[in-house]
């Protein structure tokens, strides 16, 4: 019986690694690509409206008549989702596969998925519905069975179940857990067990239900005030990197530039770093995942195209400015050059460490925001995908099941359960990016009215 779990878990991690390389980075990158073209270069052009429309009165607006929350806290709430342990250690890991250059591919792959989270947000608020309580509701099940007609809801349906997989936060809970042990339990002596490990899976659900039970608005409520300053106490720890190693500056923006376009080791060399850095950034932002569409699918903002010039900013931050952030002291410590196989959070850890006196214990201050973070948002993703397929009524009951499976992962490894969660992600990406492209024409019209 073991050997077959073993036989199993194996195959479910080969077919995860077999979906989730390039079938899904050809699907978010190359869709991304085409939403850019066919909408006029919208995160370019349009970038100043984005900002206008993020700072106007109607963007801090909440009611009750046609969302649950404002357009801002859309945005934080989103952006709490997807600033993450990606961040952190997905560009470390990132540096390590392909060097310098996929950073700037990080930047490039942001603008394309500023484009689909533009047309996400947008059909968001052009197609919502009501759940089996009469409340309006958006997300992309409603987007599928609203925009594309009923005889689609098959794929709604199937998006749905996909959700209660794929927005499972298994990794931050354990990830969060074992930073804490590498920087603090072991080097003080304490013994890494499974029971140390069960009482900080306690404490993480603890926090986190204290939050998620009291719905959408506490959710909201407390993304809106951990963004903005978990960003500004990461920019603030940067800065002060920066400001003790400005003579090395140059030579890592040098770095970048050149390890983007080098030909040295040959055109297959060239597209592993370009594949790398605009993979790892579609991942960060999740544009065309779906997920933006539940978050400003609530939104009481009644005019599509503002919705998604706001949303769109959400990439701009957490695949360009963010990632940047982190980036630049793993390569001014060059701690990732002969890694070898190490976990992408110990190297950002160790280039603190060199870099700053309590640096790696600074960083994770920031890392348990980070965490955290995520940890809230995800949490409304499955909720709504619950209220979808099983009525209104229950989907309080998936929080519990939520904070279960954060205790599961404080406690056991997830290797095997991880592939699982990347499979439902990824065939919430094909659900999604199906319906965005079909419905984005109807977008292209909204837009020609908007900016006329």
């Amino acid at each position: 019986m073991t050997d077959f779990f073993n036989k199993l878990g194996d195959w479910i991690i080969n077919v995860s690694d077999m979906i989730c390389g390039y079938p899904e980075f050809l699907l978010l990158i190359g869709g991304g690509l085409f939403l850019f073209f066919f909408s006029g270069f919208v995160s370019i052009r349009r970038l100043p409206n984005a900002i206008h429309a993020l700072r106007s009165h109607q963007a801090q607006a909440s009611g009750k008549d046609t969302g649950q929350i404002s357009s801002i806290q859309a945005l934080l709430s989103a952006i709490a989702a997807t600033v993450g342990m990606g961040n952190i250690a997905g560009v470390a890991i990132a540096l390590t596969i392909g060097g310098p250059g996929v950073i700037f591919w990080m930047w490039v792959s942001a603008i394309l998925g500023m484009a689909t989270k533009f047309f996400e947000a947008s059909l968001s608020i052009m197609y919502k519905g009501r759940d089996s309580n009469g409340e309006v509701q958006g997300g992309m099940m409603y987007i599928i069975t609203e925009g594309l007609g009923r005889k689609w809801r098959w794929l709604a349906v199937a998006f749905s179940c996909f959700g209660l997989v794929g927005t499972l936060c298994f990794m931050q809970a354990n990830q969060l857990v074992e930073a804490v042990t590498t920087v603090f339990t072991t080097p003080a002596g304490i013994e890494n067990t499974a029971m140390l490990r069960l009482g900080m899976g306690v404490v993480i659900v603890l926090i986190v239900g204290s939050v998620i039970l009291g719905g959408i608005g506490r959710i909201a409520k407390w993304t809106t005030r951990m963004v903005p300053m978990m960003v500004i106490m990461y920019l603030i720890l940067v800065v002060v990197v920066i400001s003790l190693n400005l003579d090395r500056i140059p030579s890592v923006v040098k770095s970048v530039f050149e390890g983007a376009f080098s030909m040295e080791a040959g055109f297959g060399a060239f597209a592993l770093v370009a594949l790398t850095g605009a993979r790892r950034a579609a991942y960060v932002n999740e544009a065309g995942i779906g997920t933006t569409s539940m978050m400003h699918g609530a939104s009481t903002n009644p005019e599509p195209i503002r919705e998604g010039l706001i949303a769109m900013v959400a990439p701009l931050i957490d695949s360009g400015f963010v990632c940047t952030l982190t980036a630049i002291p793993i390569l001014i410590a060059q701690s990732y050059v002969g890694v070898g196989d190490v976990k992408g959070l110990y190297i950002s850890l160790n280039a603190f460490e060199s870099l700053l006196p309590m640096g790696q214990y600074l960083l994770m201050v920031i890392v348990f925001f980070f965490a955290f973070s995520t940890m809230f948002s995800y949490s409304y993703y499955g909720q709504k995908c619950t209220s979808f397929l099983f009525g209104a009524k229950n989907a309080k009951y998936y929080n519990y099941y939520y904070l279960a499976t954060l205790l599961l992962a404080a406690v056991i490894s997830l290797h095997t359960l991880v592939s699982i969660m990347d499979i439902a992600f990824a065939l919430m990406a094909l659900c999604t990016m199906i319906t965005i492209i079909k419905l984005s024409p109807r977008v292209k019209e909204q837009m020609k009215e908007y900016f006329k």
